[in-house]
């Protein structure tokens, strides 16, 4: 045996899946890692494809979707108060609360190119969360459409720290 034994480094630990400001938060809410609620979800996917509006829309489901409302569906987040950018946001994780707004996620999926699928509301109400079949998640207000993140990750972290969105931007805007 000699004395120039070294022991192997160790693994690095693998990196948080959220800020430990968001995790909390969430966790204060009801998420942990690991939590999937498939039943429900796909009670969801049911009301909403079997939801027609007044003009014959219907909302799209897919897997990202779905995926978002089994890991998320139900969680309110109430906060108040100063972000890093602006006052962080209040938001809730239900797709039934985006059910007679089909057309409206039809629209914007034509200018986007991709169907989307509601995820939630911030502000009780004020703002409608969205999900394209990417994942990627938007918010629709009176103000207009805003990109929030590539991931539910992303965009919950966005609104839980109080980070300012980007503002969707089309070619008609440019006009």
């Amino acid at each position: 045996m000699t004395d120039d034994w070294v022991p192997p480094a160790a693994a690095p630990a693998p990196a948080a899946r959220f800020p430990a400001e968001v995790a909390s938060v969430l966790a204060k809410a009801g998420w942990h890692p690991g939590r999937r609620q498939l039943p429900r979800a796909e009670q969801w996917a049911d009301t909403l494809s079997g939801h027609f509006s007044d003009e014959g829309h219907r909302h799209s489901v897919f897997p990202a979707a779905i995926e978002a409302w089994a890991e998320f569906g139900g969680i309110e987040v109430t906060l108040e108060g100063a972000g890093v950018q602006q006052a962080r946001t209040a938001f809730t994780i239900d797709p039934l609360l985006g059910l007679h707004q089909p057309r409206t996620l039809a629209d914007l999926g034509r200018c986007l190119e991709l169907p989307l699928a509601p995820l939630g509301e911030e502000r009780d109400g004020q703002a409608l969360l969205v999900i394209d079949a990417l994942g990627r998640v938007h918010s629709l207000d009176h103000s207009g459409e805003w990109f929030l993140g590539q991931t539910v990750d992303q965009a919950l972290s966005l609104l839980i720290t109080g980070r300012t969105p980007e503002r969707l931007r089309f070619v008609a805007d440019a006009l």
